[in-house]
């Protein structure tokens, strides 16, 4: 039988949580907007502290987001915010400034850490600078193809994190854009409910409520939020390795990524669901592994007509 790789995805709720552990989740993402970038969903200290409780018993691991751009007001604050979430249980913390590792270093040494600054994760040469400095695990930038993820593979003794499914950021601004251009429409009765995050606003909207539209491609929608840390503007489409992740498991790679951010519970649950079908048949007998066609088109029956399911960049040659 061959070691699993982790399936790992985000949350908005604790309730979701419950239910993507059902449907077959062994780690997640939670965090505070203020330290953790497009998160799924708000996770104080004592929530978090209640979703170690939940996930633990289960086997199932929880990582703090720390990988939002830190300010000095924040830095000042995360040896006693990483103080916490250690006092809480965490298994790891996701991070991708410097000023993180240097704060887990005194408050919470033994804590295990995530690299991921997004685009910059590009090759194993960075992967192994960040390992000398106490990394365990690398997540790979979403720009790379296959031949490029599998090297940097072979050539690093980190965990290698890759997503393989849902949507991806393509632009993010600290400016609360969306905001802006309603007040400039004067469309307050179209502007969607506010909830707080440290007093400032956070306008949070489903994949179909807010998008961009180019003049070029008018089919194709991008959906725009906008949340503590600014407007985030989402690829058209979402990415979807199901079809030919035993590639990627054939590599080794540690742990896959579903994002469930902007996605129905109901929609995540059946990645979930699929994904874990596809992981458990193949580790259980690599050489006769066959993709089930039903592990798709329970995705497909959810799937947002107006967003094509791709592979992303794994099969491109021009990645960024």
């Amino acid at each position: 039988m061959t070691t699993k790789p982790e399936l790992l995805t985000s949350a908005a709720s604790l309730e979701e949580m419950k239910r993507l552990i059902e449907a077959g989740a062994n780690a997640f993402v939670i965090g505070e907007a203020r330290y953790g970038l497009r998160l799924a969903g708000e996770f104080n200290i004592s929530m978090i502290a209640e979703a170690v409780k939940l996930a633990h018993p289960r086997g199932v691991r929880i990582y703090a987001a720390l990988n939002n751009l830190m300010d000095n007001e924040t830095v000042e604050m995360l040896p006693s915010y990483i103080s916490s979430l250690k006092d809480a249980g965490v298994d790891a913390l996701v991070f991708g400034d410097p000023a993180v590792l240097m704060a887990a270093r005194s408050a919470a040494p033994e804590m295990a850490l995530h690299w991921n600054a997004e685009m910059t994760s590009t090759n194993y040469q960075t992967a192994n600078y960040w390992g000398r400095r106490g990394a365990v695990r690398f997540v790979l930038a979403r720009e790379l193809n296959m031949d490029q993820v599998l090297e940097v593979k072979e050539q690093t003794s980190l965990e290698v994190q890759v997503q393989v499914h849902g949507l991806t950021n393509i632009y993010h601004s600290k400016r609360p854009l969306v905001q802006s251009y309603l007040e400039h429409q004067d469309d307050t009765d179209n502007q969607p409910e506010e909830t707080g995050a440290n007093e400032q606003k956070r306008a949070v909207y489903r994949e179909d409520e807010r998008y961009l539209i180019e003049t070029e491609r008018p089919d194709e929608r991008f959906p725009i939020y906008e949340d503590f840390n600014g407007t985030h503007i989402m690829s058209s489409d979402d990415l979807c390795m199901l079809e030919n992740l035993h590639e990627l498991m054939e590599a080794g790679i540690d742990s896959f990524k579903i994002e469930g951010l902007l996605k129905s519970t109901s929609y995540n649950e059946a990645v979930i669901h699929a994904y874990r079908s596809a992981i458990d048949a193949y580790c259980t007998a690599p050489e006769q592994y066959e993709f089930q066609e039903q592990w798709l088109d329970s995705i497909k029956e959810l799937q947002n007509p107006a967003r094509e399911l791709s592979y992303g960049f794994f099969y491109k040659e021009q990645v960024y």
